[in-house]
Order: C-alpha cells, then sequence, then structure tokens
C-alpha cells in the first residue's frame, strides 16, 4: 500500500497550525494546574507543620541540585538557539544546537538519578519526601518525554518534514522545552532554597 503526501495551501497551513497550537498550548496549561496542585498540596503540608522539614529528615543537598539546574537552564538557551538557527536556514547550527539540548536533558536526568540514589534514608515514609519524590519525579518524567521529543523533532528534520514556513513541531518543542525549565525554577525554589 503506497502512502501519498497530503498537499495542503498556506492559508489551510495556517488554520490548522493556529488549532494545533491552540490544543499544544491547552495542554501545557492543563499540566500547569497539575504541577500545581501537587505545589499547592506541598506548601498546605509544610504550612501545617510546626518545623519543616520534620525532625531527622535532612535538606537536600544544593550543590547538585544548583549544578543540575544549571544544565537545564543551559539545555533552555541550547533550545532557542536551535530554534533561531532554524528560522535563519542554518541546517548545521540546528543540528549541533538540538544535540546539544539533547545532551543535556540526558545530563539533567543523570543528574537527578544520582541525587535518587544518594538520598539520606531518613526520607523513607515522610510527607516531605513523599511530596519530594511526587514533585521532582513528575518532572523528570516529563523531562524524559521531552528527550524523546527533541529526538523525534531531530530526526523529522532530517527527513525533510519541516520547511522554513511550516515547522509546527518544533515550535510545539520548544514551547514544552520551556515550560520544563519554569517548572523546574519553581521546584528549585521549593525544595532547595525556601
Amino acid at each position: 500500500m503506497a502512502t501519498h503526501a497530503v498537499s495542503i495551501s498556506d492559508a489551510e497551513y495556517e488554520e490548522v497550525r493556529s488549532h494545533r497550537l491552540l490544543g499544544f498550548l491547552l495542554f501545557l496549561i492543563s499540566d500547569t494546574i497539575v504541577f500545581s496542585s501537587f505545589i499547592f498540596s506541598y506548601l498546605y503540608d509544610r504550612s501545617a507543620s510546626p518545623i519543616w522539614p520534620p525532625l531527622g529528615v535532612e535538606r537536600p543537598g544544593l550543590y547538585l541540585a544548583a549544578v543540575n539546574s544549571i544544565v537545564l537552564f543551559g539545555s533552555g538557551v541550547t533550545m532557542h538557539l536551535a530554534m533561531e538557527a532554524w528560522r535563519h536556514a542554518d541546517r548545521p547550527r540546528f543540528n549541533n544546537w538540538m544535540i546539544a539540548t539533547i545532551v543535556l536533558g540526558l545530563g539533567f536526568l543523570s543528574g537527578q538519578a544520582w541525587e535518587y540514589s544518594h538520598l539520606h534514608d531518613t526520607w523513607w515514609g515522610t510527607v516531605f519526601g513523599a511530596s519530594f519524590f511526587t514533585l521532582t519525579g513528575l518532572h523528570g518524567f516529563h523531562v524524559f518525554i521531552g528527550v524523546i521529543f527533541l529526538i523525534t523533532v531531530l530526526l523529522q528534520t532530517r527527513r525533510g518534514v519541516y520547511s522554513q514556513t511550516r515547522y509546527f513541531g518544533l515550535t510545539a518543542v520548544t514551547l514544552y522545552w520551556h515550560f520544563v525549565d519554569v517548572i523546574w525554577v519553581a521546584l528549585f525554589f521549593l525544595f532547595y532554597v525556601y
């Protein structure tokens, strides 16, 4: 069975693109609501406790989290540079920046895995530990999905799926990656600074 590419006009593409963009933004808003629910739950637990973190529970290490944050925020910069390279029709720079973003995303996940494997035993069975693992784990899952999304879009660009005027997948992955960065700002502040 042969497949045929569907050709649509620029006007039709713009209409479809605006609908896809609205749908993607609604997805990001729903994801924001999920994270907000967990964050407000954590803040409620924190405000209801006279001592936070509870006695005997060590705070997470700031140094590793700061390095991991720099890695993730750096990936936001490389994602932006990749998108700018695409807009200026510089494919080699686009490929390099996309690969850098993927590597930095994997670096963040590796740092988070290392942190999880070296956390103190006092966290298990506590509200603090449950909140930490739920929120940072959910964020880590989003980073993992984002890395898969980045790899997929990079492969699609190499196959010629996108053109200089039609590149919604690149827009979506850029929005998603920046969303992941913004969520980490909140989590970093809540668990490591505040």
